[in-house]
């Protein structure tokens, strides 16, 4: 074996070592909010702590698991910059889609499931925030009006929403879980049926 041969079977070694660090880092909470952010991943991890998190990405993939990264200010650069990536936050979350039968377990009735769908594409239609009220009505629409209530006061418990001065947003967990574009062609695609 020659010294290269050597040397790179010594880095993916290490590699992979860092990658399981990062993945006790990313499951496991440490603060309120679940993941971590890019410049605790850096002090754990090392300066090539991307790379470990590409390597524990494409160690996760026969998972249907991915390393999700959410931006404290989604969509403002297209690639963006070292210090946006270390204020960042990384989490696992599904790779695919969620079949009808392990939707059941987790512990969310369909309704539920619709309303969330509902509250965040409206949400996305406007820009990224809507008052409270307008989402309210919307839900009502389909759902009783006590269910509406704590239906959102659930959805922002769960950081899928977040609230401020009445209007709603899209939170950490929507960022991280949901494909917005995803959601709305699925919407838009059923409307044209």
């Amino acid at each position: 074996m020659g010294e290269m041969a050597r040397r790179m079977k010594g880095a993916e070694g290490a590699y992979a070592r860092k990658a399981k660090e990062a993945a006790r880092l990313l499951l496991f909470k440490h603060h309120t909010l679940p993941g971590v952010r890019g410049w605790e991943l850096r002090e754990e991890l090392g300066p090539e702590w991307l790379e470990v998190l590409e390597v524990l990405d494409n160690q996760i993939k026969a998972l249907d698991l991915q390393v999700t990264r959410v931006l404290e200010e989604p969509e403002t650069t297209i690639e963006p910059t070292r210090r946006q990536l270390e204020e960042a936050r990384y989490y696992i979350t599904l790779r695919g889609e969620m079949d009808k039968k392990t939707l059941k377990t987790i512990g969310w009735r369909i309704d539920d499931i619709a309303g969330l769908a509902v509250a965040v594409a409206y949400i996305v239609s406007r820009q990224g925030k809507a008052p409270r009220i307008d989402v309210e009505n919307i839900l009502s629409e389909k759902l009783p009006g006590w269910k509406v209530k704590m239906n959102i006061d659930r959805y922002i418990q769960e950081g899928y929403l977040g609230e401020e001065d009445g209007l709603l947003y899209l939170d950490w967990r929507s960022r991280a879980e949901i494909d917005q574009k995803k959601l709305l062609d699925l919407i838009l695609a059923y409307g044209r049926k």
